[in-house]
């Protein structure tokens, strides 16, 4: 028995009707069978973490404290550094490499405070552009795992 005004218990479990005929796929819409595009975007989340870290630390730039900031900076970009390469957005490798090293807190690279507080800035917005831009195909590590070694 339908509920009123709502799909039947337990339909989210089920494929989601997309009003399109069941005939050809049109090429604009390269999704799996159940709706999923065929690619993830598994660095938006350590970059959108790493773009609030870096905004929201910009008043300790100065303090003793910011050795943390540089730590976490480093160990994000690192992780979207891994990301991009398995996408294959060499740009974004080397942009985040840059990061990386820029704010590595074992070999401090000297920048004054002011330029240190616009890097900032401008990592923030790489780091959200790069999660954003860099698409990695599902099915990757499965066609790996799944071979055989030699």
């Amino acid at each position: 028995m339908a509920r009123k005004g709502r799909p039947p218990a337990g339909s989210s479990l089920q494929g989601v009707p997309t009003g399109r005929p069941a005939g050809r796929r049109s090429e604009t819409a390269r999704s799996t069978a159940d709706g999923t595009p065929p690619f993830t975007r598994p660095a938006l989340a350590p970059g959108l973490l790493a773009a609030v870290v870096l905004i929201a630390f910009v008043a300790v730039i100065d303090s003793s404290g910011f050795v943390f900031v540089r730590w976490g900076v480093t160990v994000l970009a690192l992780i979207v550094l891994v990301f991009a390469f398995r996408g294959r957005a060499w740009w974004a490798v080397a942009l985040t490499a840059a990061i990386a090293v820029c704010w590595n807190p074992v070999v401090v690279v000297p920048i004054p405070g002011q330029v240190w507080a616009g890097l900032q800035l401008v990592a923030a917005a790489a780091f959200i552009v790069v999660g954003i831009a860099v698409k990695v195909r599902r099915g990757t590590d499965a066609g790996r795992a799944s071979r055989p070694s030699a």
